[in-house]
């Protein structure tokens, strides 16, 4: 199990690796834990349906596009939870950044900045947010949650892995916010190692 002192260290120590080639979308997300009766525990949103957007709909990390007035892509994340969720991230409440990703269909490069909670806040939801919930660590780790499936998003035909979040959500996680998942729990690959042994 991921304590808080082992995620504090390992993101401390990493540098997070960047992507400078130019994209027509910038965005920036935040990955926020807290600790639950299972151990770390991770917020997720499900956003809302708009024709507009892109991730209509999906599960997600908090977060949202690069705007001209913010002050680098952290800036952008805070900004967006606060907008989005009602929550105001704190200096103390920050451990550290993710390696940039870029859209697998889109042109598009994602930052992610990772933050530990002192606990469960009371959340305010704009129009962009349908739900929010908080999966422990353990159970998005578990074999028997993660599968490929096929399915069709936005007309098109998709073919990728996910995992199943029965009991916390009616969709399943994909894309994105999955591939940040995965990049996060990469940064401990001894526990990894440990759980697949397990399983």
């Amino acid at each position: 199990m991921l304590s808080i002192e082992m995620i504090r260290t390992r993101l401390s120590q990493h540098q997070p690796q960047s992507i400078a080639e130019s994209f027509t979308r910038q965005a920036a997300v935040a990955m926020l834990l807290t600790l639950g009766e299972q151990g770390q525990e991770v917020l997720f949103i499900r956003r809302a349906e708009h024709d507009d957007d892109p991730w209509s709909g999906d599960v997600a990390f908090p977060g949202g596009g690069v705007e001209a007035q913010d002050n680098g892509a952290q800036q952008t994340a805070e900004r967006e939870v606060r907008k989005e969720i009602g929550l105001s991230l704190q200096p103390e409440h920050y451990l550290g950044q993710l390696d940039d990703l870029t859209g697998a269909y889109l042109s598009v490069r994602v930052c992610c900045f990772v933050y530990l909670l002192p606990e469960k806040p009371q959340l305010k939801l704009n129009g962009e947010v349908v739900d929010t919930f908080w999966v422990p660590l353990q159970e998005l780790q578990n074999p028997d949650r993660r599968r490929t499936a096929n399915f069709t998003y936005r007309g098109s035909r998709r073919n990728h892995p996910i995992i199943n979040l029965e009991g916390y959500c009616e969709h399943f996680l994909w894309g994105m916010t999955y591939r940040l998942l995965e990049s996060f729990m990469a940064l401990f690959p001894k526990l990894n190692h440990s759980t697949n042994k397990k399983a």
